[in-house]
């Protein structure tokens, strides 16, 4: 069982890249929620105790936190928590770990520059010649009766790209942001 948790922390280590066993990308690091409180005695904030988690970040959400993030940076991860316990060398523990859905620097401590990222569409394969049109299903897998890929609509995504105003960039300056699909 996995629960659903946000927190708020410090990036303890500099992220590192590598490939799970199945070659997709992963980064990781090591995440610090330190909790303070109060201190009515001395009337000055005091640190009572720090969270560690392991924070791993696949494919492109691990790719942009390899290339945005540094150890110290103040962030908000929400992902999928899990607990497990761990032994090494006659050692035992518990870790905590967290997959990440969504990281994002806390603006209450400093500002960030966003910049989209730019995804680039392959070509579309050429369509055999040979092939009758009704022989293929257009889902962009190898035709059984051919072995030769087919065509994928992908013109939304162009519309899409050329006119923003009623998707999820709408009122943006198109100065401020390069789009490209």
């Amino acid at each position: 069982m996995h629960d659903t948790v946000t927190i708020v922390g410090n990036v303890a280590t500099d992220p590192t890249q590598g490939r799970t066993a199945g070659g997709i990308t992963v980064t990781n690091f090591r995440l610090a929620s330190t909790h303070r409180r109060f201190d009515d005695a001395t009337q000055t904030w005091v640190d009572v105790a720090t969270n560690w988690y392991s924070v791993a970040a696949f494919r492109q959400l691990g790719e942009h936190a390899k290339a945005s993030l540094r150890s110290g940076d103040s962030v908000i991860v929400t992902g999928r928590m899990k607990i497990r316990a761990w032994e090494n060398n006659g050692k035992q523990g518990t870790s905590v770990d967290i997959d990440a859905d969504a990281i994002g620097h806390d603006l209450r401590w400093g500002t960030t520059a966003y910049r989209r990222s730019t995804r680039s569409t392959p070509e579309p394969p050429a369509r055999s010649r040979g092939a009758d049109a009704g022989d293929a299903a257009d889902d962009g897998q190898p035709s059984e009766s051919t072995g030769e890929a087919v065509d994928i609509d992908t013109s939304w995504a162009a519309r899409d790209a050329l006119d923003p105003s009623d998707g999820p960039l709408a009122g943006r300056s198109a100065e401020s942001e390069s789009l490209t699909y």
